[in-house]
């Protein structure tokens, strides 16, 4: 896997790291997300990047689907990719 951007961002307190991921992601098993996860969680605190990782990705038809805690489920379905992208301002090495 390239560098990944990632959107490093702090809503309501909490640190966040939003990983804009491949529309493929979201045809992987969840063991193989979940391994994608965890590596990007590590990528993310090996370059000083505090937060929970949550991978967002095209559904399809203008939706965006992600993995998100049950308490933030309701603030990513107010976000688009768009505002995604608008917010990315970090690179993790692979």
């Amino acid at each position: 896997m390239p560098d990944l951007k990632v959107a490093h961002v702090r809503q309501q307190g909490v640190d966040l790291i939003i990983a804009p991921l491949d529309r493929e992601f979201g045809h992987k098993t969840r063991e193989a997300q979940q391994e994608i996860i965890n590596e990007i969680q590590l990528r993310s605190r090996s370059a000083g990047l505090a937060g929970t990782v949550v991978p967002v990705w095209d559904s399809g038809g203008g939706r965006m689907a992600f993995i998100a805690p049950r308490n933030w489920q309701a603030f990513f379905r107010s976000l688009s990719l768009r505002t995604v992208w608008a917010n990315v301002n970090r690179e993790l090495s692979w």
